[in-house]
This record gives structure tokens, sequence and C-alpha cells, in this order.
């Protein structure tokens, strides 16, 4: 089953989040409103608006209006974090499409995501509660020190497992945590729900970035939407090769292709992932994976039962054999 077929009864609710989002984007200046509907258009799985729209519907005080503020701010800001991200990865294509950095240039980028991350802070103070303010304004600073973290540790082969698991947790998990507490918050959950379902979403977003850094090396280009092996080519060190680096031969294969190079060629990279599928580190990498969904399933099963409770968890088992 794919993911999105879980949460298809959800559909009314999310197309009025996205036709919210081409709303909320829309700029005076026609370039910022050109590249900002770009980004938009390039489509996405709208993920975090699902969580917060699960975990709002646990509560009592379910208010679509409220939810779709909160969903709306969370995904804006994911958005304004690609656009960054491309900048920083100096990355073509994402999904298969041009980047905005790729269409305007770095300067445009920045200042686009710039603009998509302030009008998602805009947007959410239509809500008056002081709880929801606090929470998305620490995640923000997380995020930000988690893309700090990203640019400095490119091409240090000297990290371990401690640091890479902070990194993912900044750049993925938190977000989607958050989606899940909004979402809890907004509709009046105890502070044990709402604790529960963060839990949850930071299980999932652990996850769910894993099994994103195997499928770098596992998957086509043509599900990636980008080259195969292009967190590595930018730098980054992720789980599978982090795990692979323990096989010796592999280190040495590895240290050499990249040893004094600002990239590396296709043909290195064919060799460089063939050698890393000889290895453990996709069957120990899904294992990890496992983990924290097992951690994520157990969270949500201290819920009561419902609709939401079982996609919850029907997400939670798709998620860890998605192929794109």
């Amino acid at each position: 089953m794919k993911l999105a077929k879980t949460y298809s009864y959800l559909k009314k609710d999310l197309d009025i989040i996205e036709e919210a989002l081409a709303d909320v984007i829309q700029a005076e200046h026609p370039v910022l409103r050109e590249a900002s509907t770009q980004l938009l258009k390039a489509g996405g799985k709208r993920i975090r608006p699902v969580f917060v729209l699960l975990s709002g519907q646990f509560g009592q005080k379910f208010d679509i209006e409220k939810i779709k503020t909160v969903a709306i701010s969370l995904e804006l800001i994911h958005m304004a974090t690609l656009v960054h991200d491309d900048v920083i990865d100096d990355a073509e294509l994402r999904r298969g499409k041009p980047t905005v950095k790729k269409n305007y240039g770095n300067q445009v980028a920045m200042y686009t995501g710039d603009y998509i991350l302030a009008r998602a802070l805009e947007n959410i103070t239509s809500i008056k509660d002081s709880a929801i303010h606090r929470t998305l304004s620490k995640a923000l600073v997380e995020v930000s020190l988690g893309e700090i973290e990203q640019m400095k540790d490119k091409f240090n082969w000297n990290q371990n497992f401690r640091t890479y698991l902070r990194r993912i947790k900044r750049k993925t998990a938190l977000l989607i945590a958050i989606s899940c507490k909004l979402g809890a918050i907004t509709s009046g959950l105890s502070d044990k729900e709402i604790n529960y379902l963060y839990q949850y979403g930071y299980n999932i977003g652990m996850s769910y970035q894993i099994i994103d850094d195997i499928l770098d090396f596992t998957s086509s280009p043509e599900k990636l939407g980008k080259p195969a092996g292009n967190d590595l080519i930018q730098g980054n060190i992720t789980l599978p090769v982090l795990i692979a680096r323990q096989d010796a031969s592999f280190n040495q294969l590895l240290l050499k292709t990249f040893d004094g190079k600002s990239s590396v060629s296709n043909d290195d990279m064919v060799v460089i992932i063939n050698a890393l599928k000889q290895t453990d580190a996709i069957d120990r990498s899904y294992e990890i994976s496992d983990i924290y969904l097992n951690k994520a399933i157990h969270n949500v099963n201290k819920l009561p039962e419902g609709k939401s409770k079982q996609t919850l968890i029907n997400i939670a088992k798709i998620i860890g054999k998605r192929t794109s």
C-alpha cells in the first residue's frame, strides 16, 4: 500500500490546506511569487500537514481553521529549509525538477526561502496561543543549528553515530514531532497525550530520514529525482556510510576516492555504491530504522482507539517499507 492511500480519507482537508498554501505564498514581487509557486508546484508528500490533522483528531476541540493554520506554517517552514538546503548543496534537481536555485540563482533562492519562512511565522500569529509560539520558536532554533552542523560536518570523515543522529533529529525528526505536538495542543489534548504524539512523531521522523539515507544508495535516480549517492557526493556522511566504514576495505576505497577531490565522477560513485552494498550497512541501517518505528508504534498505542490511531500505526509500518 502507498503511503498516501493510508490517509486518503483526509483528502478534503488536505485540499483545503493545499489551496491555502498557494494563497499564503503569493507575493507582490513577481520573482518571489514565481519562485515560491514553482517550489509549491514541485509537490511533496505533505506529510507534516497529515500529522497535524491526525494528531488534532484525537482531541475534543478539533477546529479545522486552527489546524489548517498550524499545518500551513509547518509545511512552509519545511519548504523554506528545502530552498536553503539546495543552495548549500548546490543542487540542481529536487523531486526530478529544477530547483529554485537552478532557475533563479543563489541570491533569489535564499531570499525566497527567507520570504517563505517569514510567511510561515506571520501565518501562525493568527492563533493566540503562547504554547504554540514557544514550541515553534524553539524548533526553529534547533533546525537552524542543524543546518549549521550539517555544513560544518561536510566531508568530515571523523564524525560518529551520535553526530549523525543529532543531525537528522534537527533536519527531519523535529518538524515531524512538532507537527504532531502542535496538532495535539491545538485540539486541547492532555500533556501526557501531547507527549505520546510528540514521541511518535520524533521516532517516525528519525526512521523516515534513515530510510531516505538508505534509498540514496539503493533506489534509482528516476525514483529519487536526483543522482544515486547524491548525499555522499555533497559530503553528507549518512548512516549507511558510517556503518560501511567499519569494513576496512570499503573505508580505504572511500577515502582514496575522495582524497583531495572537490567532486567525484559517476563511475567512481558506481564503484562506491556497489562496494557499500557488499557490506552489511544496508541491512543494519534498516534494523536501526525499525527500532525507531517500533518506538513510534509503542507510543501511539498508549492513545485512545480510533481511526486516527490506526492510521498513524499504518503510516509507521509503510514508512519502513517505502521505496521512494
